[in-house]
């Protein structure tokens, strides 16, 4: 053991008549610890809730929409299907019908969006029908005698129906007749209900066949509203998004996920930073205490540096023993809240403590992911602020005049 870490640790056991030093060191490696743990479990919220957010959202959502400009149908979607099928990246695709509609049973009523999806690329379009409540997709493709239609698990309590009843959808648009334009009505048996996990889809989306899209918005049979892309890396979506309007030629244009969904990412990654350095905060006051630790220590070892001055230590070697002091101090705070924080985060997200409202946060619970790039840069900015704490008390300790510490001896 080197001679500034061997003294450094002595000085850190206090003697009894010492013990207000020992007192405080244990107050800074409270304090470190308490920042460390603070910031851990903060982080863990922010980066579980982005997570769940992106991990449900492209649960039941594309990566990658094809469009007509100005929000016209896709007309002629099958050649255009069999060009891009061929995209390295793209990992599946299917045509897809979106529209409103107002879905009526037992004298209730409930607004939602009916989906429109090709019964042959069921594989590809979402996750929605993996995860069903109730009923199964077996059937789906099956318009006669009355053609089919999966709800959302809210939407279905809304309506207060179940797998096998009939319910009632009235076309917002409507269509034309001798009398004008009347609502189009049309008949649907409901075969499964879906759970996505965000309240906002459980609760206004139904998912029909593609072709009973068609009929019921009056859209022709090479008509879609889009074209729904799912690719190997989601993170390259803008790339790919260019890729495939370019293939499409003019009269097209498309989105992604990242720019449908791009204020509730940002405000998340707002939301991060802000705790970061509001939260980091306790961990510069920590840092406060390991500089009154270290200042107490060389008020209290003003004889034994002069010794190890007169002995022929150097300024630097005072400089090293405060600092290694500090930097103890720091590290051991840190490892305990590492080990704090990172058992605090299993049992709140295991056991799911902090339950939520869906209708107003979308899931039902707060979840929480801790990363170790998260753990890392924690730990690194904490062992970081120990340092720089010990800076003063170091070089007040080097300065000190042997001479003057030893008159009174």
């Amino acid at each position: 053991m080197k001679f500034e870490l061997f003294v450094a640790l002595r000085y850190l056991r206090a003697k009894r008549k010492q013990a207000v030093v020992s007192i405080v060191t244990l107050i800074s490696i409270i304090g470190v610890t308490a920042g460390v743990m603070a910031l851990l479990v903060a982080l863990a919220l922010n980066t579980g809730m982005q997570e769940e957010f992106q991990k449900r959202i492209l649960g039941v959502t594309s990566h990658i929409n094809l469009i007509g400009l100005g929000g016209v149908p896709v007309t002629g979607y099958e050649r255009l299907i069999r060009e891009m099928a061929d995209v390295p990246e793209v990992e599946g695709l299917s045509p897809t019908i979106y529209g409103q509609a107002l879905l009526q049973s037992l004298g209730r009523e409930k607004p939602a969006i009916i989906k429109g999806i090709d019964p042959l690329h069921q594989e590809t379009f979402s996750e929605l029908l993996t995860n069903l409540r109730e009923g199964s997709v077996e059937g789906f493709d099956l318009l006669e005698p009355t053609p089919p239609i999966i709800l959302g698990r809210d939407l279905a309590e809304s309506l207060a129906v179940s797998s096998g009843e009939i319910i009632r959808a009235l076309g917002v648009q409507g269509e034309l007749s001798p009398l004008g334009r009347m609502p189009r009505i049309e008949n649907f048996r409901v075969l499964a209900i879906f759970e996505s996990g965000l309240w906002e889809y459980d609760a206004n989306w139904a998912l029909v066949p593609l072709e009973a899209a068609q009929d019921f918005f009056s859209l022709g049979p090479e008509q879609v509203s889009a074209i729904e892309f799912r690719i190997h890396d989601i993170y390259q979506a803008p790339e790919v998004a260019e890729k495939l309007k370019e293939l499409a030629g003019p009269g097209f244009t498309a989105n992604t996920w990242i720019e449908l969904n791009r204020p509730l990412f940002s405000a998340l990654r707002l939301e991060k930073l802000a705790m970061f350095l509001a939260i980091g905060l306790i961990i510069l006051v920590a840092s406060l205490n390991i500089v009154s630790t270290l200042i107490l220590m060389v008020m209290e070892k003003n004889r034994d540096i002069a010794i190890v001055t007169a002995m022929g230590g150097t300024s630097r070697t005072l400089t090293r023993i405060f600092m290694l002091q500090g930097l103890i101090i720091g590290t051991v705070g840190t490892v305990l809240g590492d080990i704090l924080g990172a058992a605090t985060v299993w049992y709140l997200d295991t056991y799911k403590v902090f339950s939520l409202e869906p209708q107003v946060y979308s899931i039902p619970y707060v979840p929480f992911r801790l990363t170790w790039p998260d753990m890392i840069v924690v730990s690194a900015v904490a062992i970081l602020i120990s340092f720089v704490a010990t800076l003063y008390p170091a070089k007040t300790a080097a300065k000190l005049d042997p001479v003057e510490a030893l008159r009174y001896e």
